[in-house]
């Protein structure tokens, strides 16, 4: 089963949602045995088919927080979900849609992922629009790498104990981070568990409506990029200006350690020498590990929260629009050729049914002209033979059904055979019985020599015995 595998842009909000439009979007085509097919990058009506489409989401179009859960399922649960999560939203939780992670993350909690209902619509449509039916999506954080296991704790770096985060990327080392977990442990003054924070800068910011923020920044010319941050299972999304990536991180962090990365090797990324190319990024962010896209598009494979959850559940056997739009032609046909065969059915049995009225009033009229004593006509082929059989004994001669008629047919289909060695022979109900002796042994052609006579034989296998009838 083939899949296709696509980054998605956050939605900006300072469009109207009357304009929402996608732009050209980076993707990977697995198949069935997750061979990459084809990688590129193209616009939404041009995406190669597959039978299922994995969506990555953007971080900053999520919100991911833990929450206690009731003992709720299907369309109850997701009444309930607005109430659970409206004292942490600004935005009216009617208006968005929830998803609920399956994986529990300990005390009863689950992950929950809140995303805009319109914008979550707007592109589930506008993929099953386009002709992919089994969809799935799945945060870009939890596609991210994992944190780096750290090595056994070490003595505490001087740098690390004034409070300076540590960025575990290509310049840092396990070890450092260790130093950092334990210069944090001890500046806390116990010895608290700290959730390791992964970090990746997706690129640069594309805007699509003047930016409402960060004029300085922009106008001065640094290029914003998209930072995605997961914190085990919960994550979140910022943009922020290149040269801020890693003072950002260091505040956010705190004592945690942080594995920093820059994602790479984008399809139909064109190489430049720009601010925003990666090279240009790469520049301003210090200490990235690079990640390229294939990874992260293998990962969203392996991710099993699906925010399409309730209403927007894949359903490949729902009629929607789109689907109506493809099939209208088929339909039409088919309803076109039902209606021609239906037509053309009924015509051809009127047809033949003149044509029985036709030979059954033919064979009255021949049956009366040949009897005109005939009062009552029932069925004009058997009258007419009983007619003509009564006619026969009448005028003396014999019926192929009497005796002496079965039993000059079977004397002349019968093999060389001693001449006592018939045991029997019977006539009753038009039909002639006969028993041979058991030493009487029959060829395998006395079937054959009754049905050129216009006979017919048929053995009874647990008495031996032959019935002979008419053939005709």
């Amino acid at each position: 089963m083939s899949t296709l595998i696509v980054l998605l842009p956050p939605r900006d909000p300072a469009v109207p949602s009357q304009e929402w439009q996608l732009p050209d979007l980076p993707f990977v085509l697995l198949d069935k045995s997750g061979r990459t097919q084809r990688a590129g990058r193209s616009a939404l009506a041009l995406l190669p088919r597959a039978a299922s489409t994995v969506l990555m989401v953007a971080a900053r179009d999520l919100l991911m927080m833990p929450a206690t859960l009731p003992p709720l399922r299907g369309p109850k649960l997701r009444q309930a979900l607005p109430n659970i999560v409206e004292d942490q939203l600004i935005q009216d939780p009617q208006t968005c849609h929830i998803a609920v992670d399956p994986q529990p993350v300990g005390a009863g909690r689950q992950v929950l992922a809140i995303i805009d209902r319109g914008w979550f619509r707007f592109i589930c449509e506008a993929f099953s629009a386009a002709g992919h039916r089994s969809l799935r999506a799945v945060p870009v954080t939890r596609c991210l790498p994992d944190a780096a296991v750290p090595e056994a704790p070490v003595e505490v770096a001087e740098t690390v104990s004034a409070g300076e985060p540590a960025l575990a990327g290509a310049g840092a080392s396990p070890r450092d981070a260790a130093r950092a977990d334990s210069a944090a442990n001890v500046l806390a003054g116990a010895a608290p568990e700290v959730v390791p924070m992964v970090a990746a800068v997706l690129g640069a910011v594309v805007q699509t409506a003047p930016a409402m923020l960060l004029e300085g920044a922009v106008g001065s010319g640094m290029p914003r990029v998209e930072l995605a941050i997961a914190r085990g299972a919960q994550g979140e999304g910022l943009a922020v200006p290149a040269n801020a990536v890693n003072a950002t991180l260091g505040a956010l962090a705190g004592a945690a350690r942080v594995s920093l990365y820059m994602l790479t090797e984008v399809p139909g990324n064109e190489p430049s020498l720009g601010a925003s190319s990666p090279a240009g990024l790469a520049a301003h962010v210090h200490g990235a590990s690079p990640l390229p896209f294939e990874q992260l598009a293998r990962r969203a494979l392996a991710c099993r929260f699906d925010l399409c959850q309730f209403e927007f559940a894949s359903q490949p056997w729902r009629l929607d629009r789109a689907t109506l739009r493809r099939l209208r032609l088929p339909v039409l046909l088919a309803v076109g050729a039902l209606v021609v065969a239906t037509i053309g059915a009924n015509v051809q049995w009127l047809m033949l049914s003149r044509q029985r009225d036709a030979i059954s009033t033919q064979m009255t009229e021949l049956l009366l002209n040949a009897f005109p004593k005939t009062t009552v006509v029932l069925d004009a082929p058997d009258q007419m033979s009983r007619q003509l059989q009564q006619l026969r004994v009448a005028a003396g001669e014999l019926s192929p059904d009497d005796f002496l008629s079965l039993a000059d047919g079977l004397a002349r289909s019968l093999p060389p055979v001693p001449v006592n060695g018939i045991a029997a022979l019977d006539y009753h109900d038009r039909r002639l019985d006969v028993t041979f002796k058991p030493e009487v042994k029959l060829d395998p052609d006395f079937a054959k020599r009754l049905a050129r006579n216009g006979l017919t034989g048929a053995i009874d296998s647990n008495t031996g015995k032959w019935t002979i009838r008419n053939g005709q």
